[in-house]
């Protein structure tokens, strides 16, 4: 089996698809994950999550905790609330520091064109990378990325949190040269919903070891007071790995810095774009991948 090769940057520890999603990377068989960046405040707090993930899922993957400022703009995610929970589980606390960026670099360049860098979180990690080493964003396979907002059917331009957090980040990863740069965009992902108790169920009747990997993420999720979870994040990674699950075209999505419609994401159709947008989703098949994946 070829593996796919995944780096992952996340600021899991605000909403709970983060550690969905990771999980799910975790436990696909077809997936080689080579490393998690963190982004955000308290960046280590959510590297000590994201290791309690790799524990349970008896792996040792390196984690980084990388930048925890927006460029320019004010901070808007500070605490990593999820992170109360640690003490339920078994996790690294000690982590190399100020390494972040230069490790994506060394594991890209060590991979040329073979690399999915997925970015789920606020773009601020990835912009810094693409600035430190401008031949990086050539050298990736693709970059895949849950932001953006298109709401082409009633004409509203907004953005969604990932971007909100870290404008001008987000405009120099969309600005990059890259062979591939896939979106999947708060409208699609809303789409994908599931209440706690059902995914309870669904991880009772896991018939496999990976299920212990869920059970940390649903005490994460008991931090929240939302009942429900929407699979933002996780189904930016199945788009990875099933290209049926969404519907792409392709085009070019720029963010804007203008006053009057600062950080909005907008997009252009184009046959010749190397931008793709998720249109639509099939939420069934979404859920039958992502789940069949624990009982590997």
């Amino acid at each position: 089996m070829n593996k796919k090769k995944i780096l992952l940057d996340t600021d899991i520890g605000g909403d709970i698809d983060d550690a969905f999603c990771l999980a799910y990377l975790l436990a696909n068989p077809e997936c080689e994950l080579l490393g998690i960046t963190t982004v955000s405040g308290e960046a280590e707090k959510r590297a000590m999550m994201a290791s309690a993930l790799c524990y349970a899922s008896g792996k040792d993957i390196p984690i980084y905790p990388g930048i925890e400022e927006p460029l320019f703009t004010e901070q808007k995610q500070a605490i990593a609330h999820q992170a109360i929970r640690l003490n339920n589980w078994e996790y690294k606390d000690k982590f190399e520091k100020g390494y972040a960026i230069e490790f994506l670099r060394k594991i890209i360049r060590e991979n040329p064109n073979e690399i999915t860098l997925l970015g789920i979180g606020p773009l601020t990690n990835i912009a810094v990378l693409f600035m430190v080493d401008p031949e990086i964003p050539s050298l990736l396979k693709e970059l895949v990325l849950m932001a953006g907002y298109f709401d082409n059917e009633n004409n509203i331009k907004e953005n969604n949190w990932n971007v909100l957090c870290d404008p001008y980040a987000a405009y120099k990863v969309y600005s990059a040269d890259v062979k591939l740069l896939k979106s999947v965009s708060f409208d699609v992902t809303q789409k994908v919903k599931m209440n706690l108790s059902e995914i309870d169920k669904k991880i009772s009747d896991i018939n496999s070891s990976k299920s212990d990997i869920l059970k940390v993420v649903l005490d994460f999720a008991s931090v929240e007071s939302n009942h429900e979870v929407t699979f933002h994040d996780p189904l930016t990674a199945v788009t990875i790995f099933n290209n049926n699950v969404c519907t792409f075209a392709k085009g070019r999505v720029t963010i804007s810095l203008k006053d009057e419609s600062f950080s909005d994401t907008l997009w252009e159709p184009d046959n010749l774009g190397t931008h793709e947008l998720a249109l639509t989703v099939d939420s069934q098949l979404f859920f039958n991948e992502y789940f069949s994946v624990f009982n590997i």
